[in-house]
């Protein structure tokens, strides 16, 4: 099969899930003798055609010229730039900025869509844009041949709403195996001495909830939240909690090993996140033996089950902050690290995705 990937800013990854996913699974296709092309931004930091076996087409991305819009006109130049290639699948991770170009994909390449979150209920949008995601989705889903849903929230919100059916595929991680506590010495923290906090700084992550409660306990852990807090919601998280002293803004941290740790390690990890699908830091921190406390939802429940504890509120968060240790929950956190390897591995993720490509050309 010749399979093009669409809508990442490309490999290797130096960014998000999504770039994760796609150089994971280009690598296993390429493996798998496939005849596989990533499309790449045009300043990626890696200028190779190639990236282990798999070819890269770089494209030309303003968006360090003109912000998020950028997005929109980077899309159609992969989206063109496909219509020359005789494609015979092309991926699409994501609908955000490209369902509005997919009149000009190729009539003759079938078309599948990772329809990834329920994007147009994040509160950081306004109304407008969050119509305009709406009609987005509903463009993604015309267009598509073959749906991808992350998680089972997601394939039935799409079958309810739009009467489509939708291949659920998770998300992946792979289990972390060799923690280093002589790392916790750069965050001047101990083993199980801290909890921690791993989010994009946006409302719907719950993030402000999660503060007011750990501000409030009575236990005296320091909590480390992680997240680039470079945005006006988090100039106010900053403002409204930075002189508590059990409180500690990290910024971003990018560094893949060093977040395992801190997971690892950690006696609590809040999971605030309350849209879209599978998160891939919730099964990163299955993945490092971490004990969740997580947002109350369905997509949250759907993953951990009863291996978690769940709050609604700053109050819930105190009581479980105040209560709750690693130490007392060795088999919830095992459970979590199972469920990993026998449901969420790389390996079983990538061969369902290959299925659905060998079934959609039959």
């Amino acid at each position: 099969m010749k399979i093009a990937i669409l809508g990442t800013r490309g490999i290797p990854n130096n960014y998000g899930g999504f770039e994760q996913f796609a150089e994971i699974f280009a690598v296993y296709l390429a493996q798998k003798k496939q005849d596989i092309y990533v499309y790449s931004a045009h300043d990626h930091i890696f200028q190779e055609k190639t990236f282990k076996s798999v070819n890269i087409i770089h494209k030309y991305n303003p968006e360090h010229k003109m912000g998020t819009v950028g997005q929109f006109f980077y899309d159609l130049n992969c989206i063109l730039d496909s219509r020359n290639r005789k494609f015979d699948i092309i991926l699409q991770l994501g609908y955000t900025s490209n369902s509005i170009w997919s009149f000009l994909l190729p009539k003759k390449a079938i078309i599948i869509t990772n329809m990834d979150g329920l994007e147009w209920k994040r509160s950081k949008y306004s109304k407008k844009t969050q119509k305009f995601l709406q009609f987005a989705e509903k463009k993604a889903v015309k267009s598509s041949h073959f749906l991808i849903a992350d998680s089972l929230g997601i394939q039935k919100y799409l079958k309810e709403k739009y009467n489509k059916e939708a291949a659920y595929i998770a998300y992946g991680a792979a289990p972390f195996l060799n923690p280093r506590e002589d790392l916790l010495l750069q965050y001047n923290v101990k083993n199980n001495n801290y909890n921690l906090l791993i989010a994009r700084f946006e409302p719907e992550n719950n993030i402000e909830i999660i503060l007011e409660g750990v501000a409030a306990a009575q236990d005296h852990k320091l909590i480390l939240v992680i997240g680039n807090n470079d945005n006006a919601f988090g100039y106010y998280l900053k403002k409204k909690f930075g002189d508590n002293q059990k409180i500690r803004f990290l910024g971003g941290v990018y560094n893949k090993e060093h977040l395992d740790n801190l997971r690892y390690f950690s006696s609590i990890y809040f999971h605030g996140h309350s849209v879209g699908g599978t998160n891939p830091s919730l099964l990163e921190a299955m993945a490092a033996k971490a004990l969740i406390v997580a947002h109350n939802n369905e997509f949250n429940y759907a993953i951990l089950k009863d291996n978690a504890f769940y709050f609604s509120n700053a109050t819930e968060v105190k009581q479980l902050t105040e209560t709750v240790n690693k130490d007392n929950h060795k088999q919830i956190v095992q459970n979590n690290l199972d469920t990993i390897i026998q449901e969420f591995n790389w390996n079983k993720i990538n061969e369902s995705y290959l299925r659905l490509f060998e079934k959609s050309l039959q």
